[in-house]
């Protein structure tokens, strides 16, 4: 097996793509979770607990919660928008938070077997640890 040094200009370009495919998957992210904590913070119980099991298991405060984490974790992943300098330690941070929240998540759906939610979560932490592993390896 050889390796081959790939040239500087092929190098650039696979960096281009990488940091294109990137900033991708935390739009995605930030959409989602602005989205999904909105919905925590805007609607009424009942429809909470129609949509999902798990707010009839918990205090309306605690799901309310969650939804202001979401969001702030959401736009901190677009945190290096701003600042690249300052706001890429926030998006290694806020990447970690929503990895550990999606795999709670995930654990909780998959106990109360709900499959929907479940896969959505693989999904979620699938688009999450690509952005964590190669967010965090630019930091050091």
């Amino acid at each position: 097996m050889t390796s081959q040094a790939l040239s500087p200009a092929r190098s650039r370009l696979n960096a281009s793509y990488r940091n294109l495919t990137l900033w991708t998957l935390q739009g995605w992210l930030a959409m989602f979770f602005i989205a999904a904590g909105y919905a925590k913070l805007s609607e009424p119980m009942t429809n909470l607990v129609d949509l999902m099991r798990w707010p009839a298991l918990v205090g309306e405060n605690m799901v309310r919660g969650l939804g202001v984490a979401e969001i702030i974790l959401a736009v901190l992943v677009l945190a290096p928008l701003v600042s690249w300098k300052h706001g890429q330690p926030l998006l290694v941070t806020a990447a970690s938070g929503l990895l550990a929240l999606e795999a709670f998540m995930l654990v909780l759906h998959a106990a109360g077997m709900d499959v929907g939610p479940a896969l959505t979560n693989l999904v979620l932490i699938a688009m999450t640890v690509p952005v964590l592993w190669m967010r965090a390896r630019e930091v050091r």
